[in-house]
């Protein structure tokens, strides 16, 4: 069976597992945003950073990466991306249609935020998010490592997300 995840954030930049085919993608029903406190990978229990989930909203519609994980690698890339992505509790993980641009619908391995989870900080000011993103430090790396690694993969596919690129703009201000 076909295996596909849709990939928003991280793992445009950093699959972690051998890709067969990426096409651009939409996710009707969600959008990106920085709205998961980070404690792991991008930030601390004592100085949290933030990180990208998608966050349910009806009117809203993520464009991102479809990509089709490798033949025979399916079994082992789950388990990875369980390990990876799944390692708080804060993402749900769900098998959602996206809409590829060449017209194909596909179900694809994609993670959540769970609301209701201590993770979670919706609605956060853009400055306030910018203001985080550019202090926080976690497990693998400065969290400005992560937005401008998202920032400029998008731009490199020809994806625009306003809120994220002016996010990349306001943190090199504050980290120059």
């Amino acid at each position: 069976m076909t295996m596909w995840v849709f990939g928003y954030g991280s793992l445009l930049w950093n699959p972690g597992f051998e890709v067969a085919e990426s096409v651009i993608a939409t996710l009707p029903g969600y959008a990106r945003s920085f709205c998961m406190r980070s404690i792991h990978h991008r930030g601390t229990v004592d100085q949290p950073g933030l990180v990208l989930a998608l966050d349910e909203s009806v009117r809203s519609a993520c464009e991102g990466m479809a990509m089709r994980v490798a033949a025979g690698q399916e079994a082992q890339t789950l388990e990875y991306l369980r390990e990876r992505e799944l390692i708080s509790s804060a993402y749900v993980e769900k098998n959602l249609t996206v809409q590829l641009t060449d017209g194909r619908d596909v179900e694809a391995v994609t993670y959540v935020i769970d609301a209701a989870h201590d993770q979670y900080c919706g609605g956060l000011p853009l400055e306030e998010q910018a203001q985080i993103i550019a202090r926080a430090v976690g497990g693998r790396g400065p969290n400005t490592e992560y937005l401008i690694n998202t920032a400029v993969h998008l731009s490199e596919v020809g994806l625009h997300d306003p809120a994220l690129e002016w996010l990349h703009d306001r943190v090199k201000a504050l980290t120059s």
